[in-house]
C-alpha cells in the first residue's frame, strides 16, 4: 500500500498495490491508514515511514506554523502509526512472520546542520525514538530500525516549507538509496547508518 497526499503523483509512479491519500498532519491519518492497508491486504507485515518535509534558515527566525509542520510529520506521523500498527504487527509476528518498521531519520540525526536546526531536531527525535522502541518491542518480535542516508536527489529541497536550501554537494541517487533499504529489510539489518549507504548494494 502506497500513501501521500497527492493521488496524481501516486499513481504517475505506476508501483503494484492500493493506493490511499492521506495527510499526515492529521492525527486521525495514521488510524485510517492501518484500518486500509489491513482491509486490502488482511495483515500488516511492515510500515516503511518515507514521508517527510523540510525547512531552512536560522533557528531564530522558524516560524511557529513550520515548527509544527516539522514536527508533525516528520516526528509524530511515525509514531502514530506504529501505534496504530502495533496490534497487527504483534499478530504478523505470531504467525511467523517477520514484521517491522522502518524510518528514515537520514543523516541530520547523525550531523545535525546549521540553518536546518528544526528539521535536523525533528529527525533526530525520531531516530531516538525508534530506538527506544525497538527495544520495547524485539521481545515481540517486531523490528524497529532506522536508515540515515546523506542528501538524497528526491527534490524535497525544492518544496521546503520555509527557506531556500544551501548550495549542497550531488545528492544520492533514490534508486540506489531505496535498494539499499530493500536489501536491510530483506536481511535482518537493524540499522542504516549513514556510512551504509557508501557500501555496494547486494541483491
Amino acid at each position: 500500500m502506497l500513501t501521500g497526499r497527492d493521488r496524481t503523483r501516486l499513481e504517475a509512479l505506476g508501483l503494484p498495490g492500493s493506493l490511499i491519500v492521506a495527510d499526515l498532519r492529521d492525527p486521525a491519518a495514521a488510524d485510517a491508514l492501518v484500518e486500509h492497508a489491513l482491509d486490502a491486504n488482511g495483515t500488516l507485515d511492515g510500515i516503511v515511514n518515507a514521508s517527510g518535509v523540510v525547512a531552512f534558515g536560522p533557528a531564530s527566525a522558524i516560524g511557529d506554523d513550520t515548527l509544527e509542520t516539522l514536527f508533525a510529520v516528520n516526528t509524530l506521523a511515525p509514531m502514530r502509526l506504529l501505534r496504530a500498527g502495533s496490534v497487527a504487527l504483534t499478530a504478523s509476528a505470531a504467525a511467523g512472520r517477520e514484521p517491522f518498521v522502518l524510518t528514515l531519520s537520514g543523516v541530520v540525526s547523525e550531523v545535525p546542520t546549521a540553518h536546518m536546526a528544526a528539521y535536523s531536531a525533528s529527525k533526530a527525535a525520531l531516530a531516538a525514538w525508534g530506538k527506544a522502541t525497538g527495544r520495547e518491542l524485539r521481545r515481540a518480535g517486531i523490528r524497529v530500525f532506522d536508515a540515515r542516508p546523506g542528501h538524497t536527489e528526491t527534490g524535497l529541497v525544492s518544496r521546503a516549507l520555509e527557506g531556500s536550501a544551501p548550495k549542497l554537494a550531488q545528492g544520492l541517487d533514490p534508486a540506489l538509496v531505496a535498494r539499499r533499504i530493500v536489501a536491510a529489510i530483506v536481511n535482518g539489518e537493524r540499522d542504516l547508518p549513514s556510512a551504509a549507504f557508501a557500501e555496494p548494494v547486494v541483491d
